[in-house]
C-alpha cells in the first residue's frame, strides 16, 4: 500500500516500510517499526516500555491508547542516583535500579492496537525484528553519541555490557529469545520479564480515551489527553501561533514563551517516536520510552525506570494501579477530514514545544515536512530563552526580562520529531529528526 513512515532510526522507518510495500496499512507498518525499534532503538524503548498511541481511521474515528506505565503494588528494590554528562548540553542526576521500575503497558497498548486495527497477523510483524536481532545492529553516529552518554545506565549491569559493550555495535543476541516470547505470548512476556509484577500486569489494562483537540486555520489538530501533559500544552501553543497574527511571520518566541514558559527545563528522557499515514487515510502514532532506562537488563532488553522519573512524575505518593503522567503527546492534523500530518517526538518537556513548532511551520507556514523538521527550534525553561542555532527571529520585543541563551547548531536537546504528511493531491512525504537519527520511507 502507498504510504509514509517516519522513525526514530533508518531501520526502524525501513521495517514499517516493507510491511506497507507488502500491503499491510498504517497500523501494520507501526506495529512491525515499534518491534523493530526494541532491537535498534534500545536505550529508549522495548518491552518494559509504556506509550501512547493514537490511531485516526479512514472512516473519520481517532481513538488514543493509553498504555503507559502504573505504579506497582511493591517496588523491585532500591534506586541510586547516576550523574550523566551531557557533553555540550550539561549534566543530569537520574535516578535507575530495581526502584525505579514501573508496571510497563506498551505491549498491552501494541496488542490492543493489532486487536482493533491491524490486517497482519502479529507474528508476522514481530518477525523483521527478530531478523534482526539474530545480526546486531552497528552504531551510526547519533546511536554511538547517545550510547556513550548513557554509559552509566548502559554498562551498569552484565547484561548491559553484554549487548553495549561494544561502541561500535550492539549486539542483540540475547534479546532474540524475548522477541520470540513477544511473538508467541504477545503481551504476556511481559510478565515473563517482571514475574515480580503479575498480579500488577494482570491488572493492567489498556485505556481508549478521546484525543484533545483545536483548530488551528481551519485544521483540526488532535493530541494526547491526561494523563499526557504534553497535549494541552501542544494545543495552547498552537492557539496562541494562530492569535499572533500573520503565519508567514517567526516571531514565534512571544507565543511560545506565554503557552509554556513556567516549564521546568526536565531531563533528556530516553523516548521514540513512530508516524505513519497510508493513502486509505489510516494514520497511526506511537510515543514510546524507558524513561533514561534503569540500567537493570533482563533477556537482552532494559527495564524502565519511569518511578525515578521524578522531574516528570515528581515526588508525591501515587495508588498502586494507577498511571504516572507523561509529556508523550503523539499529534495529528487533519485537512477536508483526512490526515494533512502526523507527529510526535522525544525530548522531554522540551518535546510539546518541538511538536508545536513542526506542526506550525508544516500547517501554518507551508514548509515542507522535513524542512520544518531542519529548521532551528526554541525553548524556555523559567525566565531563559533557549535558541537553536541558525534561528534568524527578531528576540528584541522580549525585553530586558529574558536570558537568551543561543546554541551553536543543532542538538538533541530541542527534541526529535518523526513526521509524515499527505497533501490534498495525494502527495506523501516522511522525514525523521537529523538531531536525533531519524528517518523517513515513502512507499509509492
Amino acid at each position: 500500500m502507498r504510504g509514509a513512515i517516519a522513525a526514530g532510526h533508518p531501520l526502524t522507518a525501513e521495517a514499517g516500510g516493507r510491511v506497507l510495500r507488502a500491503g499491510g496499512n498504517a497500523v501494520d507498518a507501526l506495529l512491525a517499526a515499534a518491534f523493530t525499534a526494541f532491537v535498534t532503538e534500545g536505550p529508549l524503548t522495548g518491552p518494559a516500555g509504556g506509550g501512547l498511541l493514537l490511531v485516526h481511521e479512514r472512516d473519520g474515528d481517532t481513538t488514543l491508547l493509553d498504555c503507559f506505565f502504573a505504579v506497582p503494588a511493591t517496588r523491585l528494590g532500591e534506586m541510586d542516583e547516576v550523574l550523566i554528562d551531557f557533553e555540550d548540553a550539561g549534566t543530569q542526576v537520574f535516578h535507575v535500579g530495581e526502584g525505579s521500575v514501573a508496571v510497563p503497558g506498551l505491549l498491552a497498548g501494541l496488542e490492543e492496537a493489532h486487536r482493533r486495527f491491524a490486517t497482519v497477523p502479529w507474528a508476522k510483524l514481530v518477525e523483521p525484528a527478530l531478523e534482526l536481532a539474530r545480526h546486531g545492529v552497528a552504531c551510526d553516529e547519533p546511536r554511538a553519541f547517545l550510547h556513550r552518554i548513557l554509559a552509566q545506565i548502559l554498562l551498569r549491569d552484565e547484561g548491559g555490557r553484554r549487548v553495549y559493550g561494544d561502541p561500535t555495535r550492539v549486539v542483540t543476541e540475547d534479546l532474540r529469545a524475548t522477541l520470540e516470547r513477544v511473538r508467541d505470548a504477545g503481551s504476556g512476556a511481559a510478565a515473563e520479564l517482571l514475574p515480580e509484577f503479575e498480579d500488577d500486569l494482570a491488572a493492567y489494562q489498556v485505556a481508549a480515551a478521546t484525543p484533545i483537540e483545536t483548530t488551528v486555520l481551519g485544521r483540526r489538530v488532535l493530541a494526547a489527553p491526561r494523563p499526557s501533559r504534553g497535549g494541552a500544552i501542544v494545543v495552547e501553543i498552537l492557539e496562541r501561533l494562530a492569535a499572533v497574527g500573520d503565519p508567514s511571520t517567526q516571531d514565534e518566541a512571544l507565543a511560545l514563551h506565554l503557552a509554556y514558559g513556567a516549564s521546568a527545563a526536565g531531563p533528556l528522557t530516553g523516548t521514540t517516536h513512530v508516524s505513519v499515514v497510508d493513502a486509505s487515510g489510516t494514520a497511526a502514532a506511537l510515543s514510546s520510552t524507558l524513561g533514561s532506562g534503569s540500567g537493570v537488563f533482563r533477556g537482552g532488553t532494559q527495564l524502565n525506570n519511569m518511578l525515578g522519573e521524578l522531574d516528570v512524575i515528581g515526588d508525591e505518593p501515587r495508588a498502586p494501579g494507577t498511571r504516572l503522567p507523561t509529556m508523550l503527546t503523539p499529534t495529528l492534523a487533519l485537512e477536508d477530514e483526512r490526515p494533512r500530518l502526523v507527529l510526535g517526538s522525544a525530548g522531554s518537556v522540551r518535546l510539546a514545544g518541538a511538536i508545536a513548532q513542526v506542526a506550525w511551520r508544516v500547517i501554518a507556514q507551508g514548509l515542507p515536512v522535513d524542512h520544518a523538521i531542519g529548521a532551528s527550534r526554541m525553548h524556555v525553561d523559567g525566565t531563559t530563552l533557549h535558541l537553536e542555532g541558525g534561528w534568524d527571529g527578531d528576540m528584541d520585543e522580549l525585553g530586558d526580562a529574558w536570558e537568551v541563551v543561543r546554541w551553536a547548531g543543532l542538538n538533541i536537546y530541542f527534541g526529535g520529531v518523526q513526521a509524515v504528511e499527505l497533501l490534498g493531491d495525494g502527495t506523501l512525504a516522511a522525514a525523521g529528526d537529523p538531531r536525533r537519527g531519524g528517518a523517513g520511507v515513502v512507499v509509492s
